[in-house]
């Protein structure tokens, strides 16, 4: 018995794990990495329907090459499953090109049609055993029954089959890696530049197919296509440079097997399919938390985006009235409703007051030196790009101030001084208001 099979479900997630589940751990990691290395390309093509295919297009090169040798020898089954792959790739791209077919709904036709074939074949495998449940689901949980020994160490064989294929994918696109790269960006630039990126398409295709093949025994046709894209589909929301995505998806990829094979532990159930839920899990976390792409962290940005441009309105509101010399001082709730109103703005408000650059005086309120400079330079950079939208733009006065009020936030002190060459003579606003010094 393996060790998640041992006792109930709680005690097993407080036990340390037996040697069996070190071993389905370390196949679990080792599969899912040879996936997600080659699922960053498919990512970054966007064919990542096209490792779904293939996936389960490669079922009937499996069932047709058991039935042409009644072998389970991994060279004829892997011939077979190269050649149904490389099949789902020419026929997906004949259908595409040919017939004007869009690449999706191609894609659709060819490997529905390939894996239905594939099931009228497996069920026709009479008088052996043919367990078309780890073709579809994976036993990664027998890893450990069936070993190879290496070095006079008993391996699980999926283990060894896994890591070879990951070996040979990490060879391959060492090998041609800027090829890779630049056939995945600007398949036409490749081409041009004497890189055939139809050829690095039925390459990366050629891996993707084996890779798929190998890693039936450990999660299934089913739930491969999972590892192959959602690893990297995580790692394409944390890193901005092929060669960390691609490290990254492989990592992540080990990550979801550890992860799901904890999970199926405490819950007590298919190992395999846990694996790809926490794949899964991760992408949802990188999705909402991913420092520059994720939903919450844009939340954030914006939030603190509108905060800062609440603060600098603010700013200016009250500089501009002191400006009209008028003997009048806002209150809190004047300089509120002034920036509309919102909770954003008393925050806001709230903000400046607790940096020191607007001061209570009873009721009302005044600038600091500090927000009085600071107040300074924002009409400034405002009034410069009046000036600038008049004298380049040629736009009438009553169609600056919108703009301006939208960019003023944004000119930072280099670009003030690139308009103040531009503009040197430029000492009032369009409106014949001065300019801040």
């Amino acid at each position: 018995m393996i060790g998640f099979a041992w006792g109930s479900a709680a005690a097993l997630a407080l036990a340390w794990p037996s040697t069996a589940d070190w071993w389905i751990m370390a196949t679990g990691a080792v599969t899912a990495a040879s996936c997600a290395v080659l699922g960053a390309f498919l990512v970054l093509r966007r064919m990542s329907m096209m490792g779904d295919a293939i996936s389960h297009s490669v079922l009937p090169g499996l069932a047709a090459a058991f039935l042409l040798t009644r072998s389970y020898s991994i060279g004829p089954l892997l011939a077979g499953a190269l050649v149904a792959g490389l099949l789902t790739a020419l026929l997906t791209q004949t259908l595409h090109r040919y017939v004007r077919l869009p690449a999706d709904a191609s894609m659709g036709v060819v490997f529905t049609s390939l894996f239905a074939l594939g099931v009228v074949l497996i069920t026709q495998v009479k008088g052996v055993h043919f367990d078309r449940q780890c073709v579809f689901e994976g036993a990664i949980e027998l890893a450990p029954l069936y070993t190879i020994s290496i070095a006079g160490i008993e391996a699980p064989r999926a283990l060894v089959v896994a890591g070879v294929v990951l070996a040979i994918n990490a060879a391959v696109l060492l090998l041609l890696w800027k090829e890779m790269k630049l056939s995945a960006f600007d398949p036409a630039l490749s081409t041009t530049m004497g890189f055939p990126a139809g050829l690095m398409h039925y390459v990366l295709m050629s891996l993707v197919a084996l890779t798929a093949v190998a890693s039936f025994e450990a999660v299934g046709s089913i739930l491969v296509v999972a590892m192959l894209i959602v690893p990297a589909a995580t790692a394409h929301l944390l890193a901005d440079r092929l060669g960390a995505m691609v490290l990254l998806s492989a990592g992540l990829g080990a990550a979801s097997s550890v992860l799901g094979f904890a999970l199926a532990s405490h819950f007590d159930t298919n190992i395999a399919g846990m694996m790809a839920v926490a794949a899964g899990g991760l992408y949802g976390l990188a999705a909402l938390f991913s420092p520059r792409y994720g939903v919450v962290s844009a939340v954030i940005r914006n939030a603190r985006l509108a905060l800062r441009v609440i603060r600098d309105d603010l700013l200016g509101v009250m500089y501009r009235l002191e400006e009209l010399a008028v003997d009048r001082r806002l209150t809190s709730r004047d300089a509120v409703q002034a920036v509309g109103g919102s909770p954003l703005a008393r925050w806001g408000l709230a903000g400046l007051i607790r940096r020191r650059q607007v001061l209570r005086r009873g009721e009302t309120l005044e600038l600091s030196p500090e927000g009085r400079a600071a107040a300074q330079q924002l009409v400034r950079a405002h009034r410069l790009w009046e000036n600038y939208l008049v004298q380049y733009l040629g736009l009438p006065l009553d169609h600056v101030h919108e703009p301006a009020h939208r960019v003023e936030h944004f000119l930072d002190p280099e670009l003030q001084a690139s308009l103040e060459r531009k503009l040197p003579d430029a000492t009032h606003d369009p409106h014949g208001r001065d300019i801040p010094s």
